[in-house]
């Protein structure tokens, strides 16, 4: 009997190697609304979910208020536009009033790596990081609930293939008062910046 390549859940119990769990501090990016329905602050965990156009949330279904948080960030200001603006691949500055924001964790986070064996050791394949969503949200759920340790998740971003980081609730400790650096996408320096990256990496137009 031929096996999927990526169950929709984990067929066995989930074990991880220690080399498994990445103990980083990172400088993390987002890009995030500022204007518009349902705007969270820079350093507030998403409580809503799961929500079908995200990856790793960890909530289980069906979507509605939840203990478990998640926030998405990037370990580059290049692959963080490129998620945020990929259903459009437009950089815009205007809609919503995006706000990059950047800042180290306060501590190392405890993330699993995805970009190495663990998946196919666990009766998946590396193409799990590209799987149907719904598929990604199953083994994030199964993850979360087994590990309660881990801070969330070292992936691979779909879009330029840098490094994603998904945090999850033990991670709030690791969230400084302020952040390195913040600043409106429009504001001319960033968004000259931005027009750059967009052009030159990413292929997106700027509006």
């Amino acid at each position: 009997m031929n096996l999927p390549k990526v169950p929709r859940t984990p067929p066995a119990a989930l074990v991880r190697e220690p080399d498994d769990v990445l103990n980083v501090r990172p400088l993390l990016w987002r890009v995030h609304r500022t204007q518009g329905g349902h705007v969270l602050a820079w350093n507030q965990l998403r409580t809503f979910g799961p929500i079908p156009t995200m990856r790793y949330d960890p909530q289980p279904e069906p979507a509605g208020p939840s203990t478990e948080g998640v926030l998405y960030t990037a370990t580059g200001l290049s692959t963080a536009l490129a998620e945020t603006f990929q259903t459009t691949r437009v950089v815009d500055s205007r809609s919503f009033a995006p706000q990059v924001t950047a800042w180290t964790p306060t501590r190392d986070l405890r993330l699993l790596d995805l970009t190495g064996s663990w998946a196919l050791r666990n009766g998946a394949a590396f193409s799990l990081t590209t799987a149907p969503k719904s598929t990604c949200r199953a083994w994030a759920r199964q993850i979360r609930g087994i590990w309660p340790d881990l801070d969330g998740l070292w992936t691979p971003s779909t879009m330029t293939g840098g490094a994603n980081v998904v945090l999850w609730n033990p991670a709030r400790s690791s969230l400084p008062a302020t952040p390195t650096f913040s600043r409106p996408l429009a504001e001319p320096t960033l968004r000259a910046i931005g027009a750059r990256i967009a052009q030159h990496e990413l292929g997106y137009r700027v509006i």
